[in-house]
């Protein structure tokens, strides 16, 4: 008789609306774009307050030792694939600035033609969306870029994307008002939006350049805008079942455009103009992860969520001004450009008065820590400890692993990357961890072990040096000729990660 009370129980809460939790988590990915980890409040920005952002430290997992690529196109590939970038075999990817000239009489020709460019992708190689598709997720990519620097339709379905909504244009992406946006391998055009371009503003800044940004003719629709709508959409359109939202935002990349400044540097007296609208679009990030959190608890989702934020890849400067910081970078005592090898970038010596890459060297496109260590933060309330720090070295090749993990996927995967599932789900660091990390860059690969060796290449000069980061954060410290041994050891580990040649990992376009 108690058997079929517990029966008739179940039944009468699932007639009554009333849903069992499912062990497996709706997951939404929040890609920033060229986010210096030194950006963020509680990694010590003392002028851009990022509470939202903050929040997701605070009431989850703050990564210490994340990495990803110097820059964006390898780390979507790297993001997506599960694979480093200096393998024999790279990506397969193609030029950007083919939908330039786009319309509707030409786009799938222009399509076409980049398919036609690209090697078949393998039937047998899995992607970011295409796990959770097959665990049956709606899966949805809505933002900047998904894949290299022009994509097509054919590639976003075959990578598991359901939906999607973006440029699939890296250099239309590089403006703010797009006349045209592609959604599910069609154009869908925005009224008032006049500039083939996306009205791209200039570089650096001057007075000439300050008219044209706030000129608003052809300029009503704010793409962050469109995709952020579109996001909170799908968020609620799918409540009722299981989803992943991947959602690369084009914030904070350049160049500068900002509907408005936010209030809190409009009197900001340490700023330039342009570096008050470089802040608020920061700002406009970070009040978009709080829109996000918001819209899960108003839908009860909140707690089968697991909200992950990362970014594409190191600091970039976009506020460039004479006597202020230079691009490309210089040092603003000596008139010195830097060249990360006899002369590396430290955000005191360039000027940065956000000192966006968090007091390390380098920037994005380089092998240094400021290129290459970003943030990563998971938050899912009662599996996640608030305000944990994980030590683990991880990569964002990793994610693949992980969110197979996390949906449940079986299948085999060919990746460079392992799981970090476990530790989300609250059961410790788990068993896998990486020996070392491995990635490519304009200068040639770097590699950094898991006790927090690293050793860099500056390939132009034949040169390889040796750091240890435990001591060294700042790479100030060559230690190559002090352990030659050591410096051996990694040297042949990083030949090997790049298959037997180090030109594998000196990336160019």
């Amino acid at each position: 008789m108690k058997n079929h009370s517990y029966l008739y129980y179940i039944l009468f809460i699932s007639l009554c609306g009333f849903q069992i939790k499912s062990e497996k988590p709706n997951i939404i990915l929040i890609y920033a774009d060229d986010l210096g980890i030194g950006l963020l409040g509680h990694e010590g920005q003392e002028i851009i307050s990022t509470p939202n952002i903050d929040r997701l430290a605070k009431e989850g997992m703050r990564f210490e030792r994340a990495y990803s690529n110097m820059l964006c196109a390898p780390a979507r590939a790297s993001l997506i694939t599960g694979l480093h970038d200096s393998h024999q075999d790279g990506f397969d990817i193609n030029a950007g600035g083919l939908y330039k000239a786009a319309d509707e009489s030409n786009y799938l020709e222009i399509e076409s033609q980049i398919n036609q460019n690209l090697k078949p992708i393998p039937e047998n190689q899995v992607f970011l969306g295409q796990v959770a598709k097959e665990m049956g997720y709606k899966t949805a990519q809505i933002g900047k870029l998904e894949w290299g620097f022009s994509a097509t339709d054919y590639q976003m379905k075959r990578h598991g994307w359901d939906y999607y909504l973006g440029y699939l244009d890296h250099v239309r992406a590089h403006g703010f008002y797009p006349n045209f946006l592609f959604e599910n391998g069609k154009m869908v055009y925005y009224e008032g939006n006049t500039y083939q371009n996306a009205a791209k503003s200039h570089e650096p800044e001057t007075a000439e350049a300050y008219k044209e940004r706030w000129n608003r003719v052809g300029k009503q629709v704010y793409s962050q805008d469109i995709f952020m709508q579109s996001a909170l959409n799908f968020i609620e359109s799918n409540q009722d079942k299981q989803f992943f939202l991947y959602f690369p935002t084009q914030l904070p990349h350049g160049p500068v455009a900002i509907p408005s400044v936010h209030p809190d540097f409009a009197n900001d007296p340490r700023l330039t103009q342009i570096e008050k609208e470089y802040a608020s679009m920061v700002k406009l990030l970070d009040d978009n992860v709080g829109q996000i959190l918001e819209k899960l608890e108003e839908l009860g989702l909140d707690e089968n969520t697991i909200v992950i934020f990362t970014a594409d890849n190191g600091h970039e400067i976009y506020y460039g001004q004479k006597g202020r910081t230079l691009k490309p970078y210089t040092n603003m005592k000596t008139g010195v450009r830097f060249d990360d090898f006899e002369s590396k970038y430290y955000s005191e010596l360039a000027g940065d008065i956000f000192n966006g890459n968090g007091g390390r060297a380098g920037m994005k496109r380089s092998n240094l820590e400021g290129g290459i260590n970003v943030p990563l933060i998971a938050r899912w309330p009662n599996h996640i400890k608030p305000g944990a720090t994980s030590h683990r070295l991880t990569a964002n090749y990793d994610l693949l692993a992980t969110i197979a993990d996390l949906v449940g996927y079986q299948q085999q995967l060919e990746t460079d990357g392992v799981s970090f599932s476990e530790e989300l789900k609250g059961f410790g660091a788990g068993s896998e961890n990486h020996d070392f990390v491995v990635y490519s860059s304009f200068i040639g690969p770097t590699l950094i072990t898991d006790d927090g060796w690293k050793i860099r290449t500056y390939l132009p000069e034949n040169a390889f040096e040796l750091y240890n980061l435990n001591d060294d954060p700042r790479e100030e410290n060559n230690l190559a000729a002090k352990y030659p041994e050591k410096l051996l050891e990694l040297k042949d580990k990083l030949l090997k990660a790049c298959d037997g040649d180090f030109e594998n990992g000196h990336y160019n376009n």
